[in-house]
Formats: structure tokens, sequence, C-alpha cells
């Protein structure tokens, strides 16, 4: 009867995680990971491993440093400034709070423009660097969205 019902917390979790990587207001991968760590705890690591349990946890850690550099990486690989890159973080915090889901797009992407404007970039190369901010910012969704399938694959795994 327990493990009927941390599994079913596992479940809500792992899907409120995958709900958070588009959701600003939920924090997605800890979400999946809590729902994971509470699982694997409440079943002695019998079912997943503490090995696993690390793993995850670590990769955890790791996508949140990634979706604070993501969107600035992408800025920096197209070239842009120190302003533009400043830019980048500033549009994804003003972006959250203003436009709310699509802030977290559109915010690192206007930012990035703005401050490669400001920086006296030619219009061209302004988007470009925008653009590199957008395909950063899209990237570590990606990362984020294989992590939270990969815990929820070794949850259903556990299972059976």
């Amino acid at each position: 009867m327990v493990t009927v019902l941390l599994a079913i917390l596992c479940s809500v979790l792992l899907i409120a995680g995958l709900a958070g990587i588009v959701l600003p207001v939920l924090p997605g991968v800890p979400l999946a990971w809590l729902g994971f760590f509470v699982y694997a705890i409440g079943t002695g690591f019998d079912r997943i491993s503490i090995t696993t349990t690390v793993v995850f946890s670590i990769l955890m850690v790791l996508t949140l440093v990634l979706d604070l550099v993501a969107p600035m990486l992408g800025a920096s690989k197209y070239k842009a400034s120190k302003l533009g890159i400043l830019g980048s973080f500033v549009g994804l915090m003003a972006g959250i709070i203003v436009l709310g889901f699509w802030g977290i797009i559109l915010g690192p992407f206007i930012g990035a423009l703005l401050g490669e404007l400001v920086a006296r970039k030619q219009p061209e190369q302004a988007f470009k660097s925008a653009l590199g901010t957008l395909l950063g910012f899209l990237a570590g969704s990606l990362i984020k969205i294989v992590v939270v399938l990969t815990m929820a694959g070794f949850f259903i795994a556990s299972l059976l």
C-alpha cells in the first residue's frame, strides 16, 4: 500500500516537473527529482539504487545552472557583446516577471537584442546574437526534458 502511494506521489511530481520546464512558476527538474528521490528513499533504495539517485541529483543541480547559463552561452557563441550577454540575463529576469511563460522565451531574445543595439552593433549582428540566446534557451530546455523523461523511464522500469 505504501509503495502504491509513493508511486502515485512520484508520478504526480514527475508530471509536475515536466510541466515546470515550460511553466515559470514550477521548478521543473527539481520537482521531478523530488518525486524520484522520495520514491527511492521510500522503497529503501531497493527499486532505484543510491548510485542512480546520486547521478540524478547531480544532473538536477547541473540543469539549475544550465537554466541561468544556456541563454548567455548561446549569445556568446554568436559573438554577442558583454552588453548583449548582460541583456539576455536581464531580459530573462524581466521577461518572467512581465510576460510569464512567453517571457522565458522572448525575454532573453529581446534583452540580448537591445543590449547589442546599445553596444552599437549592426542590426543584423544584433539579431544573430539574440537568436543565439534563443537557441541556447531551447537547447537548455531540451536537455531538461531529456533529464526528466530519463528519470521517468527509470521510475517506470522500477515499477516493473
